[in-house]
């Protein structure tokens, strides 16, 4: 009973139902909406940002990554994000043009948005626990950005290639020794509850306040919910017209993003 009224908790929770469904609807309409270019081969460059060279060399060490590990190590530039933020744009990519193995989850996308001065490197779901969100940003930060704040995104994306295949490929003792492909003085932290409810509660009041949060939150969950029947439904259209095409991965947003 407030100020002399009642409330029917059967409303109340109709509504949160309906609030629910419409945060579900607003998601696929964007999903539809959204537009990526074709993965036409290893690099897309739709920013056309990286020179003739830059592109000869990376292309023959993303094949030969490909060859050796089966990992697929993908470079895409594009015009614009489209308004969204650049992780829920870099996600959808990845899942549309389906990056490395089905049965593995084995891909990895370097997207650059020029216009927006973002980066991000997206993992696949199956290189998560060794491109780790945190060597991820120390790419960023080290290898990637400073070319990119110079002006040159050809050395940028090169020298982000050349680290990103280093930790994929070189044992982790080996890479722990260098200092750019490494957090110093990170202490271990003890799983402890307060944290936890901390994240819950961060969570809570993101879906909230951030749109591209909420993207990303419902464009997992959906995932999860529909990856049985909607992993094979694009992987035929990803090819484009260049006779490469995604295995079948996905990714659940794991990875880092910067700018400059």
């Amino acid at each position: 009973m407030i100020a002399g009224r009642s409330i029917d908790l059967r409303s109340v929770t109709a509504w949160r139902l309906i609030a629910v469904a419409g945060a579900l609807l607003w998601f696929a309409v964007a999903a539809v909406a959204q537009t990526f270019p074709a993965l036409t081969g290893r690099i897309v460059d739709q920013a056309n940002v990286i020179s003739a060279d830059a592109r000869r060399t990376i292309e023959s060490k993303l094949v030969d990554l490909e060859t050796k590990s089966g990992i697929q190590l993908v470079v895409a530039t594009v015009n614009s994000l489209e308004g969204q933020e650049i992780e829920p744009y870099a996600n959808a990519l990845f899942r549309k043009w389906q990056l490395g193995e089905k049965t593995k989850n084995n891909g990895v996308l370097l997207l650059v948005a020029p216009k927006e001065r973002r980066v991000r490197i997206e993992v696949g779901y199956g290189l998560e626990g060794t491109l780790t969100d945190a060597l991820s940003k120390v790419i960023i930060v080290n290898a990637i950005t400073p070319r990119f704040k110079a002006g040159d995104f050809s050395d940028g994306i090169l020298r982000g290639v050349d680290d990103i295949i280093t930790v994929l490929t070189t044992d982790a003792s080996e890479w722990e020794k260098r200092p750019s492909l490494r957090l110093d003085n990170q202490p271990a932290s003890d799983p402890i509850n307060w944290v936890i409810i901390l994240i819950v509660i961060v969570v809570i009041i993101l879906l909230f306040v951030s749109p591209g949060f909420r993207w990303v939150f419902f464009n997992v969950v959906l995932n999860i919910l529909l990856s049985s029947g909607g992993s094979g439904s694009s992987s035929g259209g990803a090819s484009g017209g260049g006779g490469f095409s995604g295995g079948g991965g996905s990714s659940g947003g794991g990875g880092a993003s910067g700018s400059w």
